[in-house]
């Protein structure tokens, strides 16, 4: 595959296969990222999935000089949200953030800029990455590009949808309670989540949302996953703590054949809501493979108390919320008016303003016991199986932040992602892996849990998975 690639065929690589091409003179920098935006120009008006383009600061990148990483020449595209780039606007998907200038990189972009990647764009995100869908009044919905009609998920869908539409092969995203797996999940990709204290967050502040949101990228293959964490991960100046590094990288352990895992499965939600038949056809079919592949398979379930941890985790949202939308007021000058962000935000908002440093204690704790009771049930087995999520991708318009009835919107949040957000309460790695479609064409994923600090055991079971039953060549065709 030379020169005479097109824009049509150049995402049939994944990110270190393009790097591959540039490293044997086969393609440019500069090539590829034509390339990039020229798939962008003819898909996002489909899929709406970029809030913001950057392709002169990309170009100029390249006349730089790039660094010579693994990715060195690979176009990107980084999530409009947790994340910066000197000179030019994240807004988080608020008007509230429009016209916030980044005074500098973040560290987890300065990392990118060494592996050799080049930043091209922003993804789309719902407000302050606050729902499990990619809606918003400042931008509009994200579709999916397996079913225009659906949900790419939240809040990395915009990242999700142009990976899976054929942007680019890999992206940032982020992950605060499902926000990397989710929207994997509902578009056919690998979205691994990294342990806490595994990635930067920097460089004013070194963990978000009390250590419950963490980045990481969706990919198409898991190769890219690896390297790229092997790019980017380990400490920076002024974090309290590390997540222990792998044995010689997560990509040469990737490449290690996993040894028999023991795996514990599970088909019921934690509150007893239903599962979707198609969510649970793709964990056993996950289970049944784990098994052929010389695996031991057994149901049990954690003990867990989830209303305790649910009642932390939504403590310490509404408290984020209320912090950054002040802190907003106070950098601009003028509070954030209630008109310029959406329902739920400003509830949130409320809430947070009035919630007490006793509540935040209590979830803290909440948060430790339930991250020492996994880390005993994992003393029996490797890894815990569940669904990605309770249903398949979701229909546009049902889990937006400016919902006709709150009632039900609450119903339908908390029904549909009820499994991803305990990883990010105890702090394990997890990941979502793509092995199943339903009979209408859609993704569903299956997600593996593991222990804290275990990234390399996910990986190399999502190296043996991929290759016996691979996904790359699965692709959407949309109109």
């Amino acid at each position: 595959m030379a020169r005479s690639m097109t824009p049509a065929s150049y995402c049939e690589c994944d990110g270190l296969g393009l790097a591959e091409l540039v490293r044997r003179k086969q393609a440019s920098p500069a090539e590829l990222l034509d390339w990039a935006i020229a798939n962008a120009a003819a898909i996002n008006p489909k899929l709406n999935c970029l809030a913001h383009t950057h392709y002169v600061e990309a170009r100029a990148q390249i006349a730089a000089g790039l660094s010579p990483g693994a990715f060195h020449g690979v176009p990107f595209i980084i999530k409009d949200l947790g994340i910066e780039l000197a000179g030019t606007v994240t807004s988080a998907g608020s008007s509230a953030f429009f016209g916030r200038v980044a005074p500098c990189d973040s560290e987890i972009a300065s990392r990118y800029k060494r592996a050799g990647l080049v930043i091209f764009a922003k993804s789309t995100s719902p407000e302050l990455g606050l729902t499990y869908t990619t809606e918003s009044k400042a931008f509009g919905a994200t579709r999916n590009p397996w079913n225009l009609q659906r949900s790419a998920g939240g809040s990395s869908g915009g990242a999700a949808a142009a990976v899976a539409g054929g942007i680019v092969p890999m992206a940032h995203a982020s992950d605060g309670g499902g926000s990397i797996r989710v929207p994997a999940s509902c578009t056919g990709l690998f979205g691994l989540k990294p342990s806490r204290g595994r990635m930067p967050s920097g460089p004013t502040l070194t963990e978000r949302w009390f250590g419950l949101a963490t980045s990481h990228a969706v990919t198409r293959s898991v190769r890219d996953s690896a390297a790229l964490l092997d790019a980017t991960c380990g400490i920076e100046l002024g974090s309290r703590y590390s997540a222990p590094p792998p044995d010689g990288g997560f990509l040469a352990e990737m490449h290690r054949p996993p040894e028999k895992l023991r795996v514990a499965f599970m088909l019921r939600t934690w509150s007893g809501s239903p599962l979707d038949p198609d969510c649970k056809a793709a964990t056993l079919a996950a289970a049944r493979l784990c098994e052929t592949l010389g695996h031991h398979v057994e149901e049990a379930t954690p003990s867990i108390d989830a209303e305790t941890l649910s009642r932390g985790f939504a403590t310490v949202i509404v408290t984020s919320v209320a912090q950054t939308l002040r802190d907003r007021g106070f950098e601009r000058g003028t509070p954030v008016a209630p008109e310029e962000i959406e329902t739920m935000t400003r509830i949130y908002a409320d809430q947070g303003s009035n919630a007490t440093a006793l509540m935040l204690a209590d979830a803290n704790a909440a948060f430790q016991v339930a991250a020492v009771r996994m880390a005993n049930f994992l003393t029996r087995f490797d890894l815990l199986l569940t669904p990605t999520l309770a249903r398949p991708p979701a229909k546009l318009g049902i889990l937006g932040l400016s919902p006709a009835d709150l009632g039900v919107y609450g119903q339908e949040l908390a029904s549909y992602s009820p499994f991803t957000s305990l990883a990010n309460m105890t702090g394990q790695p997890s990941m979502s892996v793509p092995l199943h479609w339903s009979a209408e064409g859609l993704p569903v994923g299956a997600m593996f849990t593991g222990r804290y600090g275990e990234e390399a055991t996910l990986l190399r079971l999502a190296a043996q998975l991929e290759k016996a039953q691979p996904w790359m060549h699965k692709r959407p065709v949309f109109e």
